[in-house]
């Protein structure tokens, strides 16, 4: 793997990537690296996956400022619960159904989206909603949930858009490569 053309910011004892361009093209030119990475962690103790993801994510999340990024609310479809909108609607001062008419993609089974990609209360960078932002706004990028060998798919989906997922797997390879060597 060769990570001569990112430039890394030094920042505890990681260098991390930030640029969404250099992040995704890194991602084109090592599709087989990564189908070969992913097919070795289903290999390995899912326990041993989570703890590895959940430590390197304890160290890398809080030093990526996601308000620089904005990328997952430009490219994700979220999920959205009855009371998340009505958490929303108030913050916005709309009526429920008004703020369903115009925000709120729904399902003839009841199951309700976000209506459009990028996400509408997306303000440059930043969500215009924050503190009542979805609750599958607030876990993204889920690393810090139980059972990521299940989830490496989705996990992978987001390495090409993601700085935080994209650092984590880069680290992961790291140190998966030293623990085999």
């Amino acid at each position: 793997m060769v990570q001569k053309m990112f430039t890394f910011i030094k920042i505890k004892h990681l260098y991390l990537e930030t640029s969404l361009l250099k992040i995704s093209k890194f991602a084109d030119e090592n599709i087989v690296e990564n189908d070969r990475f992913i097919s070795q962690l289903k290999e390995s103790n899912s326990n041993w996956i989570d703890a590895q993801i959940e430590q390197l994510n304890h160290e890398i999340e809080p030093q990526i400022d996601c308000t620089n990024c904005g990328n997952c609310c430009k490219t994700l479809m979220i999920n959205v619960e009855q009371d998340e909108v009505q958490k929303a609607s108030e913050f916005l001062g709309l009526k429920i159904e008004e703020f369903k008419a115009k925000f709120i993609e729904e399902g003839s089974s009841g199951r309700m989206i976000i209506e459009s990609i990028p996400c509408s209360f997306l303000t440059g960078k930043k969500c215009s909603i924050y503190e009542a932002r979805f609750g599958g706004c607030k876990e993204f990028p889920g690393l810090h949930l139980p059972n990521a060998k299940a989830r490496l798919f989705t996990i992978m989906m987001h390495y090409d858009r993601c700085p935080i997922i994209f650092n984590v797997i880069e680290q992961l390879k790291l140190k998966t490569s030293a623990e085999t060597d």
